[in-house]
Parts: structure tokens; sequence; C-alpha cells
């Protein structure tokens, strides 16, 4: 299986900067499509960002020209630099992987989750 463990989330002013990290680890034989989502209280998980594993990237419309997804692909890791943080993207930040994974049998596709890095946005 795989686990996804996320970084970077904090405290931050309006018009100031975090960036995320989530890297993944285990019995991983490929990553496909990686990314972001967010979840707000009181709303339902939005996505972010994404990018495939050639590097193909699609943003929400709330966040393009502000935040930048990329990966790692020999660190197994995907990042997302937020820049320009507004009030309205604080909530919780979720990492995202479509993997391939070893099994007894061969490999097999899951999708899996992270446990979530808050981002908090105040003056």
């Amino acid at each position: 299986q795989v686990q996804l463990v996320e970084s970077g989330g904090g405290l931050v002013q309006p018009g100031g900067s975090l960036r995320l990290s989530c890297a993944a680890s285990g019995t991983i034989f490929r990553l496909n499509t990686m990314g972001w989502y967010r979840q707000a209280p009181g709303t339902q998980r939005e996505l972010v960002a994404i990018v495939s594993s050639d590097g193909t990237t699609n943003y929400t419309d709330s966040v393009k020209g502000r935040f930048t997804i990329s990966r790692d692909n020999a660190k197994n890791t995907v990042y997302l630099q937020m820049d320009n943080l507004k009030p309205e993207d604080a909530a919780v930040y979720f990492c995202y992987a479509d993997a391939r994974v070893i099994t007894t049998w061969g490999t097999k596709e899951y999708d899996y989750w992270g446990q979530g890095t808050q981002v908090t946005v105040s003056a």
C-alpha cells in the first residue's frame, strides 16, 4: 500500500506564501496523477490542482496564477507553492495520489489520501 505524508501547512497573513509537500512511500509500482484538494468547514472537498505523470497540470479557476503544482518523480513527492494567499484559501489541504501498487498477485491501482494539513490565512 501507499502512505502519503504532508507537510508545510500553517498560519500566514493575506498576501503571503506557503509551500506544501507530500511524500509518497510504500509498495509503489507507479504514481500516476497526484494532486491537492482542500476542504473548508461546512463545505465539500474540492480540487485545487493536479499533475499527471507527464507533468500536465490542471488548476481550479480560483487559484490560477497564484498556485503552482509540481512533482519530483525521483522522490515520489508532489508540491504546491501557494502565493498571494487569500482568506478564502484557508482550509485543510489533502494530498491525493492515483497509484499502481505491487500486490501478491501483480499490480493494481488505488486512490490514496493524506491525513490533511491545515492552512490558515489571517491577519
